[in-house]
């Protein structure tokens, strides 16, 4: 009978420094080294650094249409715009604001729906996204005129309550504006 090489052989021969399956560590052909003991099994995944979330924000023709057959005649005026650029912004911080400009106090949201196109169905300080302990996000309305739906629900969400939000989601406020939230 052959016995594993032992940790004391000689530099260069199995299971020396530098031998073969030794990589320079004692012990040799896949045997641990002496008084070594099994590493544990692979547990969960160590976390990964922090997760960024980004919202694409822009005119939504569909959510434009079904709001033009909700809406009374004050909504008769109402045009989406012909050519407004998507706007991506990544979400920081524990909040994110989301509404109109003040011109009388200077007041911007962070999400600001008054450049050109102007959406004039968003309120001032129409919603929030907040960040939630997990990492995630949820919106919440600040009892805006218009409200907020998510993922075209007829309904809009309750004021001040959270409604969380999953990778793809999409928010729905104003007369067209859509914010698509998105993980990664």
């Amino acid at each position: 009978m052959i016995s594993p090489p032992s940790g004391t052989g000689h530099p260069g021969g199995p299971g020396g420094p530098g031998g073969p399956g030794g990589h320079g560590q004692p012990g040799g052909y896949g045997y641990p080294h002496p008084g070594a003991t099994q590493a544990p099994p692979p547990g969960p995944a160590a976390p990964r650094g922090p997760v960024t979330w980004t919202a694409t924000i822009g005119p939504d023709r569909e959510y434009f249409m079904a709001m033009m057959q909700r809406s009374g005649p004050e909504a008769a005026g109402l045009n989406l715009p012909a050519y407004s650029p998507e706007q991506q912004r990544t979400l920081t911080g524990n909040q994110v604001t989301i509404g109109r400009r003040r011109h009388s106090t200077g007041d911007t949201p962070d999400i600001d729906l008054s450049v050109p196109p102007e959406d004039p169905g968003v309120s001032h300080q129409h919603a929030v996204l907040v960040q939630q302990p997990d990492g995630s996000w949820a919106i919440v309305d600040q009892n805006s005129t218009n409200g907020t739906t998510v993922n075209g629900g007829d309904e809009p969400i309750q004021p001040f309550v959270p409604v969380p939000l999953q990778d793809g989601d999409r928010v729905h406020v104003g007369a067209w504006t859509t914010i698509t939230i998105r993980r990664g």
